[in-house]
């Protein structure tokens, strides 16, 4: 069983050869931008080591890295031997799966992660703690963590009904929207037999009013139907001006009516 993720530890400081610091194989994945390495190496160089890496002894002469990959490939770069480090007690050491959460905690917020990285460390942190205890180490909502975690995150009650009644794609968005797999369920039943286009509009007017009756969200997905040819009606006066300015203009009556739609809804946007 995995324990759970502790948010308080303590260390010690030690200095230790580099060659005695094991990275775990997902972490030594990462690709590091060497322009930014060089930088900190730099940096390292002129005002030292100010934040040691933090590792967990794993045996004899072997320490797991648990953050700060970046500093260590800084001090190789400078060519150092042995490295300052931050070495958790036994009292806050990890198992290796909780260490490597802990280790994605630690790296979560810095500046150089992208959409990926940051979707797989979701991803990871959720199958380890969960997706409450995930969300809050990671200081965001479980809305939020959804978002990163796309239909990876969808329960697998819900993941058999893809492909069959409804796409990939349309369940990532349910779920987001309603994350009742009760609630989906019942929604993918009463939508799966609606053709894809009407599937779609009515997935994003439930975005927008998930408490509303299945019927009234229905409505407004057919009344979001495109129609590019509508008639208008006018009274006598109206069409006298229109034919009379239309007339003006070298228009017909119907190109003006457009052009004063198209005008009005430009304005709308401002």
């Amino acid at each position: 069983m995995v324990k759970k993720y502790k948010p308080t530890i303590s260390y010690k400081l030690r200095e230790i050869p580099i060659k005695q610091i094991k990275v775990w194989k997902e972490a030594q994945a990462r690709k590091l931008d060497r322009e930014n390495i060089s930088e900190l190496a730099k940096s390292i160089k002129n005002e030292g080591l100010l934040n040691p890496p933090l590792v967990q002894k794993e045996k004899k002469n072997t320490f797991l890295l648990m953050s700060g990959q970046r500093r260590l490939a800084a001090m190789k770069r400078l060519g150092a031997k042995k490295i300052p480090v931050h070495v958790l007690t036994k009292q806050t050491s990890y198992d290796l799966e909780n260490a490597k959460a802990a280790s994605v905690v630690e790296n979560i917020h810095r500046n150089d992660m992208n959409h990926k990285e940051i979707a797989d460390s979701c991803k990871f942190l959720t199958e380890q703690m969960g997706k409450s205890a995930a969300a809050k180490s990671m200081g965001m909502s479980v809305v939020t963590l959804n978002k990163y975690l796309g239909f990876a995150g969808v329960p697998d009650r819900l993941r058999t009904l893809v492909p069959h009644q409804i796409s990939r794609d349309e369940m990532t968005k349910l779920y987001l929207t309603v994350p009742n797999i009760k609630n989906a369920e019942k929604i993918v039943e009463r939508i799966s037999k609606l053709e894809s286009g009407l599937r779609k509009r009515y997935l994003q007017v439930l975005s927008q009013s998930p408490k509303s009756s299945h019927q009234k969200l229905l409505k407004r997905a057919k009344n979001m139907r495109i129609k590019q040819n509508i008639s208008i009606k006018l009274s006598k006066t109206n069409a006298r001006k229109i034919a009379s300015q239309s007339n003006k203009k070298d228009l017909t009556p119907d190109e003006l009516a457009g052009k004063i739609i198209i005008d009005y809804l430009k304005r709308k946007r401002r």
